[in-house]
């Protein structure tokens, strides 16, 4: 851990020149940045291994690595949690949502930049996507890389990132995820790879732009409902309902969907196979549960496609919603956040045809 630390601090000796606040600074956007731990702040115990712990380094240590980050913004930064991502969950989504729009009703906010894990960084992005009113700009950075490999990721991907912040073609976009020079929209992302820099994708509809030297250059608009245009609201609210996500296999049983319902799940996502499939005995325990009040939604363990209404499984007659292009993950979010206004799955489709 000796030499880790030796490494970043060396990092942040030879930038710190470069980031003292120039004069101009009244003249730049001002950038709140919430740190959250991850890989971009983890560390190896030595140089060669493959293994760190992440959420090693504070964000004052993480700013302190990227050169020239005073030429685009003056940014300020505050620690939320300091986690693996494996480790997020319901509590530090609401937290971490009332920080984000608390820093955005300040005048003196002009964008926020979250750094997260990479792990569940696409639940996280489009939770607050769904939840954030403010049109200012949110993105979302992470890391592949701990902060002492060598040609870690994270200084570029937090640099990318407040250069998306800062641009004003990221206002109402909702959350933006920026990883290795491309811009994704939170409700499209998803990670692909286990190891490679080069592991979020927009897998069906393509990014949303991508930054080179912080030059952006944006493509496609979203068509969805984002923000404050959900109606959703986290006001007051120290939980979310419970969602359980079961991944449907050869041979698969109905005990998990039991167990699910018996444990209290309003809702359960089943991974399916296929276009949203599964075994004749767990449709039936999916079919039982939805009679009791309990929403289903059919997503795919595949990686890309979508989910249809009505096809292979009568969604009509079973009471079942079709996740459309939202894989497994995402499509709990949405599902939480849809039960907090209602249990009706008719009217929690139309959600997923339009967030």
């Amino acid at each position: 851990m000796v030499r880790a630390m030796s490494i970043l601090s060396l990092a942040g000796w030879a930038v710190a020149g470069a980031i003292a606040t120039p004069a101009s600074s009244a003249e730049l956007p001002k950038v709140r940045v919430l740190a959250t731990g991850g890989t971009i702040a983890g560390a190896q115990a030595n140089a060669t291994g493959y293994a760190y712990k992440s959420g090693t380094y504070d964000v004052a240590a993480l700013l302190a690595s990227v050169p020239h980050l005073d030429e685009l913004a003056v940014v300020s930064g505050e620690q939320v949690a300091s986690i693996g991502s494996q480790d997020m969950h319901d509590a530090i989504w609401l937290d971490l949502a009332r920080r984000v729009e608390a820093t955005l009703d300040s005048a003196d906010t002009d964008a926020v930049l979250i750094t997260h894990g990479t792990d569940t960084l696409e639940e996280t992005s489009y939770f607050l996507s769904l939840v954030t009113s403010s049109d200012k700009p949110v993105v979302m950075v992470g890391a592949m890389r701990p902060a002492t490999a060598i040609s870690a990721d994270g200084p570029g991907n937090v640099y990318s990132g407040v250069a998306v912040a800062t641009d004003p073609g990221a206002r109402g976009k909702g959350t933006l995820v920026v990883l290795n020079d491309t811009i994704h929209y939170a409700r499209n992302v998803v990670k692909t790879d286990t190891t490679s820099v080069q592991t979020f994708s927009s897998i069906n509809r393509g990014p949303a732009g991508v930054v080179h030297a912080g030059q952006i250059d944006w493509f496609e608009p979203m068509d969805r409902k984002l923000g404050k245009d959900t109606g959703f609201s986290i006001q007051g609210r120290d939980r979310l309902p419970r969602v359980d996500v079961i991944y449907a296999h050869a041979g698969m049983s109905a005990d998990l969907i039991d167990a699910a319902v018996g444990r209290g799940a309003q809702g359960i996502v089943v991974a399916g196979v296929g276009d949203g499939n599964a075994s004749m005995p767990a449709i039936d325990a999916l079919t039982r549960a939805a009679k009791r009040g309990v929403v289903v939604v059919r997503s795919t363990r595949l990686p890309a496609g979508i989910v249809l209404r009505n096809n292979e499984i009568d969604d009509d007659a079973k009471g079942f919603v079709a996740s459309g292009e939202l894989n497994p993950a995402k499509s709990r979010v949405l599902l939480q956040l849809a039960l907090t206004q209602t249990s009706d799955p008719s009217r929690i489709q139309r959600m997923f045809y339009e967030y």
